[in-house]
């Protein structure tokens, strides 16, 4: 299968997103260490989170799902199952490494494993510091499959440094120290995104952030109270706003197609997620932001994006880990845009879905950018424009849907090979985009499968 993108007319409308995949995936899985009923509102159902509630069906709990309304009837820290065979979390490092930290707290053996994506991602970030903790975990070679044993709880509090700053490794060791015996402190080089530290606290876990200078450095400190034995979180009754960075790929879209106004309706602003959106704000960007009321402690709003010249910009520090996921269509817009825009310190970028300095790097010059890789980063010499071509994703979902949004304004087609990769986080895409005016055909091998063009 393949998806063609056209350069299209400007693109209009108002838009609800599906609901935000990092709050998703947490609010499947947290509901279960509540005792009790808990319901959520716009739960996006993909690829990803399709794992996390296979996973939790393998370990008995209780949960429906009608619409995009999860129901889950949680059994508190100690009620999960023990599953009888590996459970796959797919190509999701979010779903192995959130798992393993409720598995450690709940004491439950199990075994982890995923596809050979998943298992060429870095585990020992994880497992290492579990060990610490008295978790009985080991893994292969530092990588997937992950193999939890009957582990002693309590488990060990006290402080615990992680080398890169990671939402993922932070929640799974808050969620291990849900099961300690003191308190439990992760400390960061920067400060990650927050929503499990948002999430705990809702459900009444007492947990807060500081940031320290130690050693001449800052740091950023998470401190977790495990609640007492006698003690039940609270379930979750939430409505999920719209995935920032499924919004980052229409913002861009509108940015760069001529003559462009879209609004995008409750988007989730959570300040450590959207660092593209300061990014492009910087670059020239006319983006309006409305405040909504927030959802269960994060911060919402409605985005109003008009077409806008862009100029290039440098990216490095701080800035790359509140907008880690956004490189691809962050490339995308530095393409379009005029001069040149350097990003450094970003090497995490090597270990996602696919290596994604080296994969960007070679398929914007697919499609005619002007690209420099290096070993932490990239440089992109915008010219304003792109050639058009075909494309590779790599098996990765974010490329590939970067790549079809700048296929809406380049010179010629752009086309996308196994497009399908793109249901892992944001289903539904190109249904989206022709809804406000792109010209999209996908095709099967021989024929036109879909031609959705407004």
């Amino acid at each position: 299968m393949t998806m063609t993108i056209s350069p299209s007319k400007p693109l209009s409308g108002t838009v609800a997103l599906p609901g935000d995949k990092s709050l998703s995936h947490r609010s499947a899985l947290f509901a279960t260490l509540a005792a009790g009923h808990s319901r959520i509102e716009n739960f996006l159902i993909s690829g990803v989170t399709s794992r996390m509630l296979d996973a939790l069906t393998r370990m008995s709990i209780p949960w429906k799902l009608e619409g995009t309304t999860l129901t889950v009837d949680g059994k508190g820290i100690g009620g999960f199952s023990v599953p009888f065979s590996p459970l796959n979390c797919g190509n999701s490092a979010t779903t192995i490494r959130f798992l393993a930290g409720a598995l450690a707290a709940s004491g439950t053996p199990a075994v982890l494993d995923g596809s050979e994506g998943l298992r060429r991602r870095p585990m020992d970030r994880i497992i290492l510091p579990l060990q610490q903790m008295g978790v009985n975990i080991k893994g292969n070679n530092g990588f997937a499959p992950i193999s939890l044993g009957v582990s002693q709880l309590p488990l060990k509090g006290g402080t615990y440094i992680v080398p890169v700053s990671s939402a993922q490794v932070k929640s799974c060791l808050l969620l291990a120290g849900l099961s300690a015996r003191e308190p439990v402190t992760v400390e960061e080089p920067g400060f990650s995104r927050d929503h499990t530290e948002r999430m705990l606290a809702g459900m009444g876990v007492s947990i807060h952030s500081e940031k320290k200078v130690i050693d001449g450095s800052p740091r950023y400190l998470t401190h977790l109270i495990p609640p007492s034995t006698n003690y039940s979180l609270k379930p979750l009754n939430m409505t999920i706003p719209g995935d920032f960075s499924s919004a980052a790929f229409l913002i861009v879209a509108a940015l760069i197609t001529p003559g462009s106004e879209i609004t995008l309706k409750n988007i989730g602003l959570n300040a450590t997620r959207t660092g593209l959106l300061d990014v492009l704000l910087s670059m020239g960007a006319s983006i309006q932001i409305v405040a909504r009321p927030s959802s269960n402690g994060e911060p919402v709003g409605d985005l109003t994006v008009r077409h806008s010249p862009l100029k290039g910009i440098n990216i490095n520090g701080e800035q790359v880990v509140r907008m880690i996921d956004e490189f691809p269509i962050f490339a995308v817009a530095a393409a379009y845009a005029e001069g040149a825009s350097i990003v450094k310190d970003a090497s995490e970028l090597r270990l996602k879905e696919s290596d994604r300095i080296s994969s960007l790097v070679a398929e914007l010059k697919n499609l005619g950018a002007d690209v420099e890789e290096s070993t932490d980063g990239f440089t992109i010499h915008g010219h304003g424009g792109l050639i058009g071509g075909e494309m590779n994703p790599h098996g990765d979902h974010r490329l590939a849907m970067s790549m079809a949004i700048a296929g809406l304004a380049s010179a010629s087609p752009v086309t996308i090979q196994q497009p399908e990769i793109m249901d892992e986080s944001f289903p539904g895409f190109a249904n989206t985009l022709s809804g406000i005016g792109a010209d999209i055909k996908v095709n099967s091998e021989n024929t036109v499968k879909e031609s959705v063009q407004a």
